[in-house]
């Protein structure tokens, strides 16, 4: 059984069906990037797998559970399942140490006399464990998206998306949210990622899978799918990216 289980999806908002029939498997401790032009589907996959949005007709599996947004154990299935966007979204009005531990505490995973040392140790899995006693208005935009990171994974998710997390950061920024993310790859963590870092997805994914016009267009090992693209939408997409 894999991790994830995808099959035939269908979303549609209004009268725009966004997701065409989705299917895709990912393996535990597989990295997955999900590359394609803006309006593909890519973020509204990320986000069904995550059950903040419900699939119109389909399936969705995690750990062989099925996927959908009236889940009786929601909230523990998101413990599971983490999930970072472009935008930050820190607690402007708590310091690092509380933005990681507020979800811990509040579902019961830690008490307070363990809350520091979880801080601590996942502030450290991402380089900033000088940080913990810091507002995130004092932190750099890479800064505060390596906390995020560091707030999802003191949840000891088993699977963890990535939606574009580098996209809201200046360029010199990036690379340090990058390294945090090839260092999980390397520990083992199963990642979903949408991205537009070509080099990222090159070097570090198992496999991409090219999304255009609400489907999979094409998915294999990122040698492969560079080297000889069989689409031209996705030799298109490569050359553009370049």
């Amino acid at each position: 059984m894999a991790l994830v289980e995808i099959r035939d999806v269908h979303k549609t908002f209004g009268r725009v069906e966004v997701l065409k029939g989705v299917s895709l498997d990912v393996e535990e401790g597989e990295i997955v990037t999900i590359i394609g032009r803006s309006g593909s589907g890519k973020s509204t996959l990320l986000r069904c797998i995550n059950a903040l949005e419900s699939v119109d007709s389909g399936d969705i599996r995690v750990e062989g559970e099925k996927v959908h947004a009236a889940m009786r154990d929601l909230k523990k299935f998101r413990q599971r399942v983490g999930i970072v966007f472009q935008a930050f979204n820190l607690f402007p009005h708590l310091k690092v140490e509380r933005n990681i531990t507020l979800a811990p505490l509040l579902t019961g995973r830690i008490d307070k006399a363990r809350a520091r040392a979880l801080a601590e140790d996942v502030l450290t899995r991402v380089g900033l464990a000088d940080k913990i006693d810091a507002w995130p208005e004092q932190l750099s935009g890479g800064q505060q998206q390596r906390v995020a990171i560091a707030r999802c994974l003191a949840m000891a998710p088993h699977l963890m998306l990535f939606d574009e997390v580098t996209s809201a950061l200046d360029p010199e920024l990036v690379g340090e949210v990058l390294k945090v993310m090839e260092a999980m790859a390397k520990q083992g963590m199963t990642m979903i990622l949408v991205t537009h870092e070509m080099g990222f997805a090159r070097n570090v994914a198992d496999r991409i899978v090219f999304m255009h016009q609400g489907r999979v267009w094409e998915q294999g090992p990122p040698a492969k799918l560079f080297a000889s693209p069989e689409t031209p939408e996705l030799a298109s997409f490569i050359a553009s990216s370049r």
